[in-house]
């Protein structure tokens, strides 16, 4: 579904490459978590992936279609259907939890009915199912910014299922939660993944929740990939290789 070649990026004013002659292939059902220190390249893998970042050289290819090569529609219509969780969540705060779960529809919509900030009954039925999956079918009043961290990421998780995703990318989506609440994120996004037969793909900190809920781990260094293999091959040997 997803194929990295050769893909390499390179900010302006560093040294060094943030991703690095990265070779990859992801397929539908894959639960994959991306491990590495911070300013190993994980964050730019994925953003690379749904085409937020252009690479410097080399290719990503999504349904064997090159995203460089796409035009303004069809890039919106890839990114449509990745869905993405972050790290800070990036919610509104003012707005109530239905708020923030419709805008996962805004892809589907004209610019217009966006800024009306209208939706049909459908539209609403399907966010409602969303958050009860979620388990914050009581909570669609709330403000988001009366949330707990745990809660607020759980409506970043409904919302990016509201765009209908056939991939889910998570950067770094529990690194601000606490051990207890970022396996609860976690069981939740394993369960969902299951449900709906996604591509997930999510950048981890934690080597633990990696191997315990991923069937693939990838990590890097330095914008390189120095491990791809089942969770019980990832050793203490690359853990150390990983994070020296």
């Amino acid at each position: 579904m997803i194929q990295t070649h050769q893909l390499s990026v390179h900010y302006p004013n560093t040294e060094a490459l943030a991703l690095s002659d990265v070779t990859l292939s992801f397929s539908k059902g894959e639960f994959v978590c991306v491990l590495g220190k911070s300013g190993a390249g994980k964050s730019t893998l994925i953003r690379c992936l749904n085409g937020l970042q252009q690479p410097t050289s080399g290719k990503v290819l999504v349904n064997e279609k090159s995203l460089s090569d796409l035009s303004g529609a069809e890039l919106r219509e890839v990114r449509r259907s990745s869905g993405m969780i972050f790290q800070h969540f990036n919610l509104i705060p003012r707005l109530s939890v239905m708020q923030n779960v419709l805008t996962g529809s805004f892809g589907y919509r004209s610019s217009l009915k966006n800024l009306t900030g209208v939706f049909s009954k459908q539209e609403i039925s399907q966010a409602r199912g969303i958050l009860k999956e979620v388990g914050l079918l009581d909570f669609e009043k709330r403000k988001v910014e009366k949330l707990s961290g745990g809660q607020k990421q759980r409506v970043g998780i409904a919302r990016a299922l509201m765009q209908d995703p056939s991939v889910l990318l998570g950067d770094e989506p529990v690194a601000s939660l606490d051990p207890g609440t970022a396996d609860q994120i976690f069981q939740l996004i394993t369960r969902m993944h299951a449900s709906l037969g996604l591509l997930t793909i999510i950048n981890v900190h934690d080597v633990q929740l990696a191997r315990q809920y991923a069937d693939r781990i990838i990590a890097l260094k330095d914008g390189q990939v120095v491990f791809d293999g089942e969770p019980d091959q990832f050793t203490q040997k690359e853990y150390d290789l990983t994070y020296a």
